[in-house]
């Protein structure tokens, strides 16, 4: 038994799939993780078509094990508490989507975030909590958790009754963000299908000791991400919960959507800290402990490769990472 090195195929959005699959094949990677909706567009999955057909289900995972490859994962990033409605309902129906397609397809994992609600039940924005010192903030708490837990739930037992299991990426910005919350999404539902998808990097920058979470949640991490980041010198200055980012234009070809009207803003020239390829913020030993303490939970767990190192192109970052990540994992 081994764990399964693979990539989300996100960074190859302008391939098609069987392109995206020999690039990964070509650096040694077997487990494949593609989007089904939220955030971004699902080039690599026809959601639809797959849901509504056996045959096609059947010709798509053919795609894969022809190539000796395995589709370990659906991702559906997205935040499906956001009171805006032109993002939280399409993302929960995408989730909900990704989870019978899964089922169907006998994907075990699905990736997704918790999602955010608005500070209160007449909220226009998602509003995020960070330090709750003001009593105030602890009415905010209270009433978004109580939104997350009705969804969670809900979520819980559609994973459940398709035989799903739900990974939770702990992304800042949204109710779960941390072991802790993590756990305490699970306590409050009660699930038997939700868990986390340990995607270090977002721990990184929040100073966790990422083996110690993995530890400590234990058989609560379900599915993982090889993705890295790095400290800057910008942190001396701005901390890490920096908020001077700016606009991207709306006309700018480049721009990635996170929902109707709205998309990604451009960080600072000097950040805090930043998204590295995998083995340029912690070294191929650090990647092994991490693997290491990820076999301890499941052997045979899948790690794919998140490529977002702006300083790399997609083939040569996720080149990168993965030479990093296979020697890391030659090293257990």
């Amino acid at each position: 038994m081994a764990l399964k090195l693979g990539a989300y195929t996100a960074c190859l959005h302008d391939r098609t799939l069987t392109e995206a699959l020999d690039v990964l094949r070509s650096n040694g990677l077997t487990s494949v993780e593609v989007n089904t909706g939220g955030f971004i567009p699902a080039p690599h999955c026809p959601v639809d078509l797959l849901l509504s057909s056996a045959t096609a289900r059947e010709e798509y995972l053919a795609t894969f094990a022809d190539r000796g490859m395995e589709l370990t994962g659906l991702n559906c990033n997205g935040n499906p508490l956001n009171p805006l409605p032109g993002v939280g309902p399409k993302h929960a129906e995408d989730l909900r989507r990704t989870i019978r397609l899964a089922g169907l397809l006998g994907v075990r994992h699905v990736v997704t975030m918790s999602g955010t609600p608005g500070s209160d039940p007449g909220a226009r924005y998602p509003s995020w909590v960070v330090n709750p010192w003001d009593g105030v903030y602890m009415d905010v708490l209270d009433y978004q958790w109580g939104v997350a837990v009705e969804f969670w739930t809900e979520m819980d037992a559609l994973a459940r009754e398709n035989d799903v299991r739900v990974a939770i990426e702990m992304h800042p910005h949204n109710v779960v963000f941390s072991p802790v919350t993590l756990k305490r999404l699970i306590d409050e539902t009660g699930a038997t299908n939700l868990g986390a998808e340990m995607d270090p990097s977002h721990l990184m920058w929040q100073g966790m000791d990422i083996v110690a979470a993995i530890k400590w949640l234990g058989p609560l991490v379900f599915h993982a991400a090889a993705k890295d980041a790095m400290l800057c010198p910008g942190a001396d200055i701005r901390g890490v919960l920096d908020t001077s980012f700016t606009r991207v234009p709306a006309d700018d070809p480049g721009k990635v959507p996170t929902g109707y009207g709205f998309w990604c803003n451009a960080w600072p020239k000097d950040p805090a800290w930043k998204f590295v390829a995998v083995g340029i913020g912690h070294d191929v030993a650090y990647w092994t402990e991490f693997l290491r303490a990820l076999a301890e939970v499941d052997p045979e767990m899948a790690v794919n490769i998140e490529h977002e190192d702006a300083a790399y192109s997609q083939t040569e970052g996720l080149a990168l990472a993965a030479r990093n990540l296979n020697q890391a994992a030659a090293e257990l």
